[in-house]
């Protein structure tokens, strides 16, 4: 097996922590017939611990269930800590248990009772992600280093030089405010809060008096007074309760803009004194130890960096602040194929594109239908080093089974009937690009086989052809299934989905994400204006809060929609109402007695009956359901055909 080998070209050695005995005594002889070293079995977190400090092994398989007070997880968490990968064993299907322990990122789950092939298969894939997840770290480390030495070689000021090193970090460290200065210094530190994806609002010491009611004095005599954290760490949900209540300065910070977690890094800067950056978050499981490894491994750049650009040592007044001009909501569209939005929710999505365009990693995009995934697979691949390489689009779930090895890997001539010349597939044509995979909880499961190995080997075989033909593609697949479930019922490979969930990201629906309605309306409006050669109307407080209140079940294609009908329905210049389903036409208001609750599957259904009744029942070409709805006839049908809907009837 092409993975039994670690780096040092040994067998790969593997802890098994599992009280029973049957089964790690079984688990146990499939791996060392598949010529890998067992260390040992521990049957609890203590002597897990006890393997591991004797013999660090390159990887653990990981019972939840285990003897004694502490679990499986509260290993993981250790594991993590030392950069140990590991698989979890678990015969409990309890869904709060599953989903605190995916928060662990394992690299697999194997269900009991298990098969060899299970086992093999699954510590395959758990190697391959462990590989490029130290050859991503390693990247990120290469590139943040790099950019921050441009940084030092410029002519920036102290306060637009942390903002460029703000924009740098924040793609692989996520922060809503950054807090940069000395331990002992009477400067107070620079603080940055974030506003939008690359814009930052500096919180010098006036605006933070301002802000918090406290004057220059009072502010320094509560850092003075507060602990000085000179350690790297994660301050999260007890630690974090902790130094809420023992710092005072620390206190007045998270009350001031909302902040639940963060990360303090202290760099230590030769004959000066330790400089702290800390990186504060909204959310409270933000940071993880690849945050806090990332950093520590630049504390030497980033000491360069406040050496080099840092001048309040040097001076006696407070330098001149130079603010950034912010950049407004509708400024990511460019740089994210016309993605809108400046929520914490899309800043996270915004966050991850920008940090994994540049690699080689698959992505697995997740999210209901019409929040938008196929625009982030656009990003991904536009700010990727294959942007001028084609972007092939494959709607897995538009495909007729019986054609779909011909769509994607091509065929020879004569290989089937009708196959009356050589044609290329979508993965040959998209050599050197990208592949974006939509709807693959939908791929027939002889297609998942064939994509795998795709994936695993790098090449593909047409239809009737007689070897294969190397392919150079980047794989982006996106769904709107639980493919978890998928997997438990036998419809989507357990294999398969791991090889994809190296990076998964998930775009939130528009009802998690409802401060970004008004800038997305007001772009709709205004695009759907231009395009139609029309003055752009206004739209009235109490009609948004309509669109504020409402739930939204077709997403950001619902909205989009509905702006356009109440452009075409208003006749004033300023649109006072708009056509919701479930609103009432006096009132504005929604009446409860017309909601009915319903599945996602459910409103798809009724939407696209909604606009097919407009349509007169036509699907494709001008004026059709298709053109209306943004998706390709081609889709629409498929999904007709999903839902049970018949155009028919319309």
């Amino acid at each position: 097996m092409e993975f039994q080998k670690n780096a040092d070209d040994k067998l790969m050695k593997i802890l098994i922590v599992e009280d029973q005995f049957i089964e790690a005594n079984d688990l146990r002889f499939i791996l060392q017939k598949a010529n890998y070293e067992v260390i040992g079995v521990a049957k609890s977190v203590t002597q897990a611990l006890e393997f591991i400090e004797i013999e660090k092994p390159d990887l653990v398989f990981l019972d939840i269930r285990l003897r004694g007070k502490e679990t499986g997880i509260d290993l993981a968490k250790e594991l993590n800590k030392n950069h140990i990968g590991f698989i979890y064993l678990s015969a409990n299907s309890n869904k709060s248990i599953l989903e605190e322990a995916k928060k662990t990122n394992p690299y697999g789950f194997i269900v009991k009772p298990f098969r060899p092939k299970d086992i093999l298969i699954t510590l395959e894939i758990a190697c391959y992600r462990h590989k490029h997840s130290i050859e991503s770290q390693s990247q990120q480390e290469n590139i943040l280093r790099e950019s921050i030495e441009e940084i030092m070689h410029s002519a920036l000021k102290w306060e637009n030089a942390l903002l460029q090193l703000a924009q740098e970090l924040q793609t692989y460290v996520s922060f809503d405010y950054m807090r940069a200065g000395f331990v002992k210094d009477d400067h107070h530190p620079t603080g940055l809060l974030r506003k939008n994806f690359d814009s930052y609002e500096i919180i010098d010491i006036d605006k933070f008096s301002k802000i918090t009611g406290k004057s220059r004095q009072e502010l320094f005599d509560l850092k003075e007074s507060s602990p000085k954290l000179e350690f790297p760490k994660i301050y999260e949900r007890d630690a974090f309760n902790e130094i809420f209540q023992n710092s005072p300065i620390k206190r007045m910070i998270v009350q001031s803009f909302g902040l639940k977690s963060f990360i303090a890094v202290p760099v230590r800067i030769e004959n000066v004194g330790v400089f702290n950056f800390f990186f504060f978050s909204r959310n409270s499981d933000s940071y993880n130890n690849e945050h806090l490894s990332l950093l520590t491994k630049l504390e030497t750049t980033l000491a360069k960096f406040v050496t080099t650009m840092n001048t309040t040592k040097r001076e006696v007044s407070t330098p001149v602040i130079k603010k950034k001009t912010p950049i407004k909501a509708e400024d990511n569209s460019t740089e994210f194929c016309s993605m809108i939005g400046s929520s914490k929710e899309m800043l996270t999505v915004f966050d991850h594109i920008q940090k994994v365009a540049h690699s080689e990693t698959s992505v697995l995009i997740l999210g209901e239908s019409g929040t938008g995934k196929e625009k982030v697979a656009q990003s991904i691949h536009q700010l990727s080093p294959r942007k001028n390489k084609p972007l092939v689009v494959i709607n897995c779930g538009a495909v007729p089974d019986n054609l779909a090895e011909s769509l994607f890997f091509g065929h020879e001539k004569g290989a089937f009937t009708g196959a009356l010349e050589r044609r290329i597939g979508k993965f040959e044509a998209a050599d050197g690009g990208t592949v974006f995979l939509d709807e693959i909880g939908e791929m027939p499961m002889l297609m998942q086989i064939k994509l795998l190995r795709v994936l695993q080997e790098k090449e593909i075989e047409r239809v009737g052809g007689n070897s294969p033909i190397k392919v150079n593609v980047r794989i982006i697949a996106a769904t709107n299934r639980n493919l978890e479930e998928e997997i438990a019922a036998g419809r989507f490979r357990l294999d398969l989905y791991y090889r994809l969930h190296v990076f998964p990201i998930t775009v939130p629906s528009l009802k998690e994400r409802k401060d970004d309605i008004p800038a997305l309306v007001a772009h709709f409006m205004n695009s759907f204006s231009k395009s139609s050669e029309i003055k752009t109307p206004q739209i009235a407080d109490s009609a948004l809060q309509q669109m504020m209140t409402y739930d939204w079940p077709g997403n950001i294609r619902e909205l989009e929609h509905i702006v356009q009908r109440a452009i075409l329905l208003n006749g004033d210049s300023v649109i006072k109402e708009v056509p919701l389903p479930g609103f009432s036409k006096n009132s504005g208001e929604e009446k409860p007695q017309e909601f009915v609750i319903q599945s996602i599957h459910e409103n798809e259904r009724d939407y696209i009956t909604y606009i097919l009744k407009r349509c007169k029942g036509k699907i494709s070409g001008k004026g059709g359901a298709a053109e209306i709805l943004n998706i390709p006839a081609s889709t629409l049908y498929s999904k007709m055909k999903k839902l049970g809907v018949n155009s028919l009837n319309h």
